[in-house]
């Protein structure tokens, strides 16, 4: 039997006492779902206080994706939007979890997905143009809680299959979010997307997937966009992102052999993304990311 001295079993490092032991009935269903959830699926139901300290981290990502789309002009560079980018968490005392993240690290501390990129995009010295598009992603570490978020910004005039790329993929993301409560089922997240995308002449890449996010950068559980089996229900305290990457040709990406990170479409037509993170509450969902 775990005592209240005893480390977690949420594996957070806290002891039990601190983080996941209930203050009135050590037997309650909101701990047993708790513990049901980390040994079925290896998902972690966070705590109120674990929930603030990601609320915090994701209006801290949101404040600087906000401010790297307005930097985000015809003749800007984005390796100017990564510096901007970097000096805004070192004002904060913040973290920007992609530099050096994976393998081989990543090299920026944000991704810049311009035009056929899909994802991962890394910030380089070329200008942006007009009839250009990007994604910018940040994700933030904050007092050790993650934060995670990305938009779309066109420059200047885009051409109509970016348009209609650019506003399928964020009516993908609102769609599914709008059906976000306990209950629901994973797969239903990416029934939603696939039809939406498939109805205005998009597909839907399946390389690359949401996931759990909140006390690290990726967690459980994965949260696919495109048509799945995934039959976990979502709980009270899960918090993850919704991100879909919408096509407007073939849904297949291609990874760049010489960076290892910067994936492409593989017929050269447009990508668009968006992402926020969300958190299931008792009778709905939170979007984390807005300001």
């Amino acid at each position: 039997m775990i005592s209240r001295n005893d480390p977690c079993w949420c594996g957070s490092g806290q002891k039990w006492k601190k983080c996941h032991y209930p203050k009135e009935n050590p037997t309650s269903v909101v701990v047993n779902q708790a513990l049901q959830y980390k040994k079925q699926y290896g998902i972690l139901l966070k705590t109120e206080t674990q929930i603030d300290g990601i609320r915090r981290a994701c209006k801290l990502a949101a404040h600087i994706l906000r401010e790297a789309c307005l930097a985000a002009k015809e003749g800007v560079t984005t390796n100017e939007i990564n510096d901007l980018v970097v000096k805004l968490h070192k004002e904060a005392g913040a973290i920007p979890a992609p530099l050096g993240y994976g393998e081989p690290p990543f090299p920026k501390a944000t991704c810049t997905s311009l035009n056929d990129v899909i994802c991962h995009g890394i910030p380089n010295d070329i200008p942006l143009k007009s009839g250009d598009f990007l994604n910018i992603d940040v994700t933030s570490i904050l007092n050790g809680y993650y934060g995670d978020c990305s938009a779309m910004v066109a420059i200047g005039k885009i051409d109509p299959e970016k348009k209609r790329v650019m506003e399928t993929s964020h009516e993908c993301l609102m769609r599914s979010i709008a059906i976000l409560k306990p209950g629901v089922l994973i797969h239903e997240i990416g029934d939603i997307i696939d039809e939406y995308a498939g109805s205005h002449g998009c597909s839907v890449v399946d390389q690359f997937v949401g996931h759990g996010v909140g006390i690290n950068f990726h967690e459980s559980p994965q949260i696919p966009h495109h048509l799945n089996e995934l039959k976990i229900p979502l709980a009270e305290g899960m918090t993850f992102t919704i991100e879909p990457m919408i096509n407007g040709g073939k849904h297949q990406a291609t990874i760049d052999p010489i960076d290892g990170w910067t994936a492409r479409t593989i017929d050269g037509h447009p990508s668009a993304q968006w992402e926020h993170t969300l958190l299931i509450t008792s009778t709905g969902h939170e979007i984390l990311t807005l300001i």
